[in-house]
């Protein structure tokens, strides 16, 4: 089991959101590649899976990925500081220290909620 600390970006820390959260271990200017999405593919959703587009022609169909690094811990926000593109995170805005980096899961979480 990886320890998540290999990331010189960010750190997974107990989270104010949910459970534990990705942090900014520095101040991470808007736009900079943050981390890729590692993990194998799946078709079983999950806490951890990444839902992504297979491609950019095909209507939906996606593709699952079952995280494996530190970006598994991503939390929820309306008000989301990353996102991704495909399965590279980056930063939406200015990420000051210390703070969770967080993503919008999409209308489709809100409808579970």
């Amino acid at each position: 089991m990886s320890d998540y600390d290999s990331n010189a970006l960010c750190y997974v820390s107990e989270s104010p959101v949910h459970g534990r959260g990705l942090f900014a271990r520095r101040d991470i200017q808007i736009g900079t590649w943050i981390g890729h999405y590692d993990g194998p593919e799946t078709s079983n959703n999950g806490m951890h899976v990444l839902w992504v587009e297979a491609d950019a022609g095909a209507t939906d169909e996606w593709l699952g990925y079952d995280g494996s690094n530190e970006l598994r811990f991503l939390n929820h926000s309306k008000a989301a500081n990353a996102e991704f593109d495909g399965r590279d995170l980056y930063a939406r805005i200015l990420i000051r220290e210390g703070t969770e980096i967080t993503i919008d899961y999409g209308d489709e979480f809100e409808a579970d909620l």
